[in-house]
């Protein structure tokens, strides 16, 4: 009995130590190399695995950027210029810098400019709310305000203003990763330039519908008209299926396109006070030129 247990474990010891050393030079053989550079490049990355850069991850854009061979196509939002400098220092490679982005809200539709049809009682959601039906108001392309903008957020730069049940950006804690505008099943958040002093002018609206059946549900609708297409001296606004837009890449921030708005559709953000007698605007309109970052 004890020759058996013996000879086992000696059968055992010797089967252990031959396939230990199969798996050694299996392990050498197929041994994948890793470009130091990898870790070079992560280490400067803010580390927070957002996906805003369009990779998986800080690692997975590293190894992107050792792989390209240059910058051309990569950006870090999170880390910005300043990040892309190091890189590009580290590597040996050329950037040129990019405008910072923000997210901007594009609704309007508050609890009093867009009255609610109906009392959603379901998953505090708006992918779910959105993949029931259209909505609890009469426009179609409205913010839900679930919140699912806010959760996908990692910087705390968005929060629900539980006054007009819209959702609202701190420009500062922003960093136009995008996990907002992929979160929105309505598309009504966007990434446009932040601007000079952080000026912007945008539509803050997405609804698509006829001029009369836009305004009939929300207040502050753009209702197609071309007034600001007409208004604006630098062809960056167009009107197309009834909803207006400015192309940031061409905005000269004149707000020509801002007086025009009957209907107070376009926002002014961070602007300096006009005198008095020159702020004439609609009274329709109760968007004041000068505020915060929506």
């Amino acid at each position: 009995m004890t020759n058996i247990i013996i000879f086992t474990i000696l059968t055992l010891s010797l089967l252990g130590l031959v396939l230990a050393i199969v798996l050694y030079y299996v392990a050498k053989k197929f041994k994948v190399k890793e470009d130091p550079r990898i870790d070079i490049v992560e280490a400067i990355m803010p580390g927070a695995n957002c996906g805003g850069c369009g990779q998986a991850g800080c690692r997975a854009f590293a190894e992107a950027v050792v792989k390209a061979g240059n910058l051309d196509t990569l950006f870090c939002p999170v880390g910005g210029n300043d990040v892309m400098k190091k890189v590009a220092g580290a590597m040996g490679y050329e950037v040129a810098e990019k405008d910072p982005m923000v997210a901007v809200v594009r609704c309007s539709g508050s609890f009093e400019k867009r009255p609610r049809t109906n009392i959603y009682d379901g998953r505090s959601s708006c992918a779910v709310m959105s993949s029931l039906y259209a909505g609890d108001t009469g426009c179609l392309y409205g913010c839900l305000g679930q919140g699912d903008c806010v959760s996908a957020c990692k910087f705390g730069a968005i929060s629900m203003d539980p006054e007009t049940g819209l959702p609202v950006v701190d420009e500062e804690k922003c960093t136009a990763c995008g996990a907002c505008v992929a979160a929105c099943p309505k598309n009504i958040i966007e990434l446009r330039k932040k601007g000079f002093k952080s000026r912007r002018l945008y539509v803050s609206c997405m609804n698509q519908e006829k001029g009369g059946v836009a305004r009939k549900s929300c207040a502050a609708a753009c209702i197609g008209c071309g007034l600001c297409e007409k208004a604006c001296p630098f062809d960056a606004v167009h009107v197309n299926n009834f909803l207006a837009y400015i192309d940031f890449t061409k905005c000269k921030l004149c707000r020509k396109c801002y007086d025009a708005c009957p209907t107070g559709a376009i926002h002014a953000l961070n602007f300096p006070p006009r005198p008095a007698a020159a702020a004439v605007k609609p009274a329709a309109s109760a968007e004041p030129v000068s505020g915060t970052a929506n």
